[in-house]
């Protein structure tokens, strides 16, 4: 108990990755499911509030797209029912352009946009770092097309989802 404690108070967990924790510490396996079910009913541990959190925190301060924050909430050991539910109500009544953009004049500030974009590796670039950010293809690529003409060719080098 006194380790989940420490975890807890370092940080928000859930409870797949508590019990993963804890687990690797625990003489017996009885002992972890103990410590969990303690922690629950004492309103410590409650998955749906953290990936509602998260989801949160990651759409408003670094502006990712519905798809990392969907990944990353997978990785924590969020049941991925409840991991995509949280996901669709948190990002229902975002604008997933409006995302892009902010995070293109974010990620690439300084720079000038259209005339930056117009070599192929940069392109290539911005592209691959709006994906890798959980943006869709077809929303990355309309939004990359506003800035280079070249775009277009972004089509035929994604892979099927």
């Amino acid at each position: 108990m006194n380790a989940a404690l420490r975890a807890l108070g370092s940080r928000a967990h859930s409870q797949g990755e508590l019990r993963q924790k804890l687990s690797r510490r625990a003489e017996h396996a009885a002992d972890v499911d103990s410590v969990i079910a303690k922690l629950k009913e004492a309103g410590y541990l409650d998955d749906k509030r953290y990936a509602e959190s998260y989801a949160a925190a990651r759409l408003e301060n670094e502006g990712h797209g519905r798809m990392r924050v969907l990944r990353d909430l997978r990785q924590h050991r969020i049941a991925p029912k409840l991991a995509e539910q949280t996901v669709d109500r948190t990002f229902s009544a975002t604008d997933e352009l409006e995302l892009i953009d902010a995070y293109l004049k974010r990620k690439f500030r300084g720079k000038d946009l259209p005339t930056w974009l117009s070599e192929e590796k940069n392109l290539m670039g911005a592209y691959r770092r709006l994906r890798y950010a959980g943006f869709s293809s077809g929303n990355s690529i309309g939004a990359l097309k506003r800035y280079a003409a070249r775009a277009d060719e972004l089509e035929d080098t994604e892979e099927p989802e």
